[in-house]
């Protein structure tokens, strides 16, 4: 099982999310990269490794070029992080696809066409069971 990281790891995790996303976001041009999101930063504690976390919006092959110009600019965005942090270590710059994104967009797609199927709206409440039981509250009667 892994340990949950302490506070000042998270607070590194996010730092780093933050300057790695703000650098994708003004400061690349290559042209290989596109609409891309840093979802999540996760540093080793000796900080060695960090792994970013991206999610890529397009075809399966726009999501690896995108992957492919961040490796190439790994050096660039570790060097930000060494001015902007000063931490003990520069971590090496891992980029890794987060699924969590697509499984959650196929888990919602799967849901509303099993609700269309039975008949079921997801924007809107089961009226009935609700309003009777607003109607029978039990702290009204005592």
């Amino acid at each position: 099982m892994a340990r949950e990281p302490s506070v000042r790891m998270r607070r590194v995790n996010e730092a780093i999310k933050e300057l790695v996303s703000g650098a994708v976001a003004n400061r690349l041009k290559d042209p290989r990269i596109g609409f891309v999101t840093i979802t999540g930063a996760n540093a080793t504690s000796d900080l060695q490794y960090a792994t970013i976390y991206v999610s890529v919006f397009g075809k399966e092959s726009e999501k690896e070029q995108t992957l492919e110009g961040l490796r190439s600019s790994e050096g660039f965005l570790q060097e930000i992080i060494n001015r902007e942090l000063h931490l003990k270590r520069t971590p090496k710059l891992e980029f890794v696809y987060d699924q969590s994104i697509d499984e959650g967009m196929k888990i919602q797609s799967l849901l509303r066409k099993e609700s269309e199927r039975l008949g079921i709206s997801l924007t809107e409440e089961p009226a009935g069971e609700l309003e009777e039981d607003l109607d029978n509250d039990p702290e009204e009667e005592a």
